[in-house]
């Protein structure tokens, strides 16, 4: 389920999924609200969730994700679990949320404390703190963007601007937040970089959703998605540093090149036709997923294309 304005998912989410899952996607209804702690609060509304998973029913889904940051985390953990459970009565398949996703994943890497890249506002940027402090996560440093709207049209450069910005002091993992902030050709040039795993909401929300069906998200360079060498030993932080620079070795790194995204093709203003998140199963071959070929030095990022753009709704 996604919010209507969302549109950096039409965009992202597919290039996790593996060819033989098939990805459905249905839309909660618009909210004439920006960017707030009030929206977050009002598309994740017990009864839209429900309408939401009755909407995707028909195509028999066998995991339900509700792909929205600050709509999971704004009731704090209690309220990111009751939504798991209406969403998981509604449907009766598994169901999870962005931040769900997030503290599994941070589990999974054995990371407690991470660097916080957000697009928000310093109130809803606050919201997400308190929740990973409530969940035993804290967050070494911070970065963002203060906007209200328009969050799908921010370049990649300033994505990386802001995540060198929040990595100070000693942190596990970088989270960049917001399911409506492009992050997929980011995040293998940040953790070169970085030398630590690069997490964001559109990709630790696919993630989740597959190992539900036991299946692994696909993306090349990235630190949540390496399978482990040594099975019940050591976390992904240490494979991910370990890859770049093992213990002890100095060596030249190869990182990879990003390649140029595609030109953006713009959803404009989306009408209201159900609730929010994508629905995931089984099923037939999706698109397939650009590939990103290794280098002796890293490239440009490229910049969001922003060009010719209708006016949008407000993001998520």
């Amino acid at each position: 389920m996604v919010a209507p304005f969302d549109f950096a998912l039409d965009r992202e989410l597919w290039r996790w999924v593996p060819d033989d899952i098939s990805l459905r996607v249905t839309r909660t209804p618009y909210v004439p609200v920006e960017v707030s702690l009030d929206l977050a609060r009002l598309v994740s509304e017990h009864e839209t969730l429900g309408e939401a998973v009755r909407a995707l029913g028909a195509s028999e889904p066998e995991v339900i994700a509700y792909a929205c940051t600050s709509g999971s985390f704004v009731g704090g953990p209690v309220g990111e679990r009751a939504m798991c459970e209406a969403m998981t009565r509604a449907g009766e398949v598994p169901s999870l949320t962005t931040t769900g996703a997030l503290v599994e994943a941070l589990e999974e890497l054995g990371a407690s404390r991470i660097a916080l890249v957000t697009p928000y506002t310093e109130s809803v940027t606050q919201a997400l703190e308190d929740y990973l402090a409530e969940v035993g996560v804290t967050v070494t440093g911070r970065a963002f963007l203060g906007l209200t709207r328009h969050i799908w049209k921010v370049p990649y450069r300033s994505v990386v601007d802001m995540a060198r910005e929040a990595v100070v002091g000693s942190a596990d993992a970088l989270f960049i937040s917001c399911t409506n902030l492009p992050t997929y050709d980011a995040i293998p040039q940040l953790e070169a970089e970085l030398r630590m795993p690069v997490l964001s909401a559109n990709q630790v929300t696919m993630w989740a959703a597959l190992r539900r069906l036991g299946a692994h998200a696909v993306g090349p360079y990235q630190g949540l998605l390496l399978d482990r060498r040594e099975a019940g030993e050591a976390h992904y932080v240490r494979d991910v540093r370990d890859a770049y620079e093992p213990p002890g070795e100095t060596r030249e790194v190869s990182i990879p090149s990003i390649q140029a995204l595609p030109p953006v093709v713009p959803m404009g203003p989306v009408a209201p036709i159900g609730p929010m998140g994508p629905a995931i199963s089984p099923a037939s071959p999706a698109s397939s997923v650009s590939s990103v070929s290794p280098a002796s030095s890293v490239e440009p990022l490229p910049e969001s294309s922003t060009e010719s753009l209708p006016e949008p709704l407000p993001d998520e």
